[in-house]
Formats: structure tokens, C-alpha cells, sequence
């Protein structure tokens, strides 16, 4: 992917508005389960939802635009090593990633001040010989999808010495959690450094977050708006069923309780569920019926027109 704004084909000064409206479109159109049979569309479709990821991000796109960035969130910058998904192996000395690396100038300022060792202060007076230096912590870009980020499935990543470790995401997790795996980093003279996982969440075709809660347009039919129904609705914990009250307008939000993101205590939001009214397409008998029908409530009396 070249440029998230024509993944999304949208302008570069496009709204949010307009890039999630934009996103959604593409999203149903090139979803994995309705493209079985063409990878090309499932590639796209992981073009665009990475798009989407970046576009979203005020800070990343601004990043971006300045050039400071590219499309899959790499630096471009004469320090930025690296780029694309899952684990990397940057020049010798530098720290490795989970998708995005950066460099580490830490060993840098503490040869020049003199950090690592004992000797004379370059401010003046003697210095006490510093403690055996720990390795240098190891960073990871962990991408979760959203789904397991809502139901806190685990996490297998694999750190840079090949092993591999089941990680339990924390109650609470969101976008730029990070975690530390003590001593899971470099081995050093006074001891092992730390592996620091900083979790980035995938955005999902139709579930969107507010704070701990799911939302969710839901289309319905007119029949069902009309006479209420019970039908079915997808959840991150799967599928349940919902009534909806004869007389639904769209926009109407139904509440599922603890459906949403666990809280750091614990405590599950709510998926609210917002009805959105499809007609169908060239439906005879419905344009027949409308033309004879002539209700009296006016719409949009409360506007003054």
C-alpha cells in the first residue's frame, strides 16, 4: 500500500466521517467472507483496513502527511529502521519490532557522558563506577484484532530469540497498552533486560468503540421496523437474538448488556445496537402501495416546514 487515501479513495483533507463512511462501503464489498475464492480482494481488504488504521489516528496521520511516516506507519527519517507486520531483524545494536522498530539512543548519550563506567565526570570531580549495566529492553508492535481485544483472547508472539509465549491481554486493553515481559529482553552484565509489547487494535468492518462500549448499525427490514421482530445480531461473543418494538425508526439504539471491552476492574460495557431501516430494491409491490398510501403525520413538523 502506496498512499492510505487512495486505498480508501478519499481526498487527502477527506472528514473522519467520510473516511469511516468510506471504509465501511469497502469493507463489506471486500470482506474475507464473502471473497472466499479471490485473494486479490482479501488482500485489498487488509490494504484497506490498514488505511483505515492509519487515517484514524490524528497523530499517525498527521505523521504521515508531514512525510515523517509512511503508508504502513514505518519513520522515514534517517533513524527509522524497518517496516510492514511481525517480527524483524534490524541492524546489529539496534532494538528489533513487531511491525514498527525505532532506534534506541541510550547506549549513544552514556558513551559520550560517560554512563557505562567509571572515571572522571565530564562536568569535573570523580565519578563512582556505575552497577553492571542490564541488557537493552526489546520493544514488539503487537497487532490484535478486535474481536480478541473485546473477549481478551491470548496472544502467541514470538520474541527475538525464537521463543514463543501465550500472552494474556489485560483487563482495561486498548489502543497503545503497553506490557512489559521482565527479562524477556537482552542479556546484559547485571542481568536480563525487558520485552515491552505495545498492543495496537485492528478495526473491525462493522463493530466500532466508545470508551468500554460496542457500537453497531444494524440493518432491519421495513416489515420488521413496522411489526417488531426478533432477530438475530452478531456480538464479539457471538451471535444473539434482539427484540425489536413494532414502530422502530431508524436510528433507534437497543442496549445488550456486557457485550462491550472489559474495564481495568473488570466490569463489561455494553453493545448498543443501532437500527438503520433497508428498503429493498425494485419492490413493486411496495412502490404500488405507497403511491395509495397518504399518511397524515408530517415528518418534519418539528422543523417548521
Amino acid at each position: 500500500m502506496k498512499d492510505p487515501y487512495q486505498a480508501l479513495g478519499v481526498a487527502k483533507g477527506a472528514s473522519e466521517k467520510e473516511i469511516k463512511s468510506a471504509y465501511r462501503k469497502l469493507a463489506k464489498e471486500l470482506h474475507p467472507d464473502k471473497n472466499k475464492d479471490n485473494p486479490k480482494a482479501t488482500e485489498r481488504f487488509s490494504d484497506v483496513t490498514r488505511a483505515y488504521d492509519l487515517l484514524l489516528d490524528k497523530d499517525k496521520r498527521a505523521q504521515f502527511d508531514r512525510g515523517e511516516i509512511d503508508a504502513e506507519g514505518n519513520p522515514t527519517g534517517p533513524f527509522g529502521f524497518g517496516g510492514g507486520g511481525g517480527y524483524q531483524r534490524g541492524p546489529a545494536g539496534q532494538q528489533h519490532d513487531f511491525g514498527n522498530a525505532g532506534a534506541d539512543f541510550g547506549d549513544i548519550f552514556e558513551g559520550l557522558f560517560g554512563g557505562g563506567g567509571g572515571g572522571g565526570s565530564p562536568f569535573g570531580g570523580r565519578q563512582r563506577s556505575a552497577p553492571p549495566p542490564k541488557g537493552a529492553n526489546v520493544t514488539y508492535r503487537l497487532k490484535v484484532e478486535f474481536i480478541a481485544a473485546a473477549t481478551l483472547q491470548k496472544q502467541r508472539i514470538t520474541l527475538e530469540d525464537g521463543k514463543t509465549i501465550d500472552l494474556s491481554l489485560p483487563k482495561g486493553v486498548e489502543e497503545g497498552t503497553q506490557m512489559r515481559l521482565s527479562g524477556k529482553g537482552r542479556s546484559g552484565p547485571g542481568g536480563d533486560g525487558d520485552a515491552i509489547v505495545t498492543i495496537h487494535i485492528n478495526a473491525h468492518p462493522f463493530y466500532e468503540r466508545d470508551g468500554n462500549n460496542i457500537t453497531l448499525e444494524l440493518p432491519i427490514s421495513l416489515k420488521e421496523a413496522v411489526e417488531g421482530a426478533k432477530i438475530k445480531v452478531p456480538t464479539v461473543d457471538g451471535p444473539v437474538m434482539l427484540s425489536v418494538p413494532a414502530g422502530s425508526d431508524s436510528g433507534t439504539t437497543l442496549r445488550l448488556k456486557n457485550k462491550g471491552f472489559h474495564s481495568k476492574s473488570g466490569v463489561r460495557g455494553n453493545q448498543l445496537v443501532t437500527l438503520m431501516i433497508t428498503l429493498p430494491e425494485k419492490d413493486e409491490k411496495l412502490t404500488e402501495f405507497v403511491k395509495d398510501w397518504d399518511p397524515e403525520d408530517n415528518p418534519r413538523l418539528n422543523m417548521g416546514v
